[in-house]
């Protein structure tokens, strides 16, 4: 119980942290909207994946701390072939993006203003999913070796933008 409560006191500076800057698209392919559009009182997006440069680097390292001391502690069970972890997972974009959503969520289902049920819901909503697209034999971290004496790291390719069709 002690620990539980030491994460959320860490949890509580977190989120007492001022914002970070607004976001710098990492390269033009993310800037779809023209110079100007943006509203000038904030962010278009909070989602890590519309940030850029140091505002992602900000986040990202507010996101490793959630999941280190506390995703990881509380709800990381054991690692298998079944259902695999990757310790680098911030090189997994996949992993990134869908741990940074489970954590906007878990900021505002724990929020007082969630109600009575909000942890609940975050639970079978949020982290039940999360954990069952990462953690899949199939998942980002599918090509990491899950034996602590033999680790082996590696991000799966993915299709080419031109291979979409998605080059102009």
């Amino acid at each position: 119980m002690a620990e539980v409560r030491q994460h959320g006191v860490i949890l509580d500076r977190l989120g007492s942290e001022p914002a970070p800057a607004p976001p710098q698209p990492a390269n033009d392919a993310l800037a779809s909207e023209p110079a100007g559009s943006k509203p000038a009182n904030g962010p278009a997006s909070v989602f890590i994946l519309a940030l850029g440069g140091e505002a992602y680097a900000v986040e990202l390292a507010a996101l490793s701390t959630w999941v280190k001391h506390l995703l990881l502690p509380i709800y990381g069970r054991e690692i298998s072939t079944s259902r695999p972890w990757c310790t680098r997972w911030q090189e997994h974009p996949e992993a990134v993006a869908r741990l940074h959503a489970l954590w906007l969520a878990w900021q505002q289902f724990t929020d007082a203003e969630a109600g009575l049920p909000g942890p609940s819901t975050w639970h079978r909503d949020h982290l039940d999913q999360t954990l069952v697209h990462l953690r899949a034999p199939d998942g980002p971290f599918a090509a990491c070796t899950t034996s602590p004496t033999r680790p082996n790291h590696r991000v799966l390719a993915t299709p080419a933008p031109d291979q979409l069709g998605l080059t102009a």
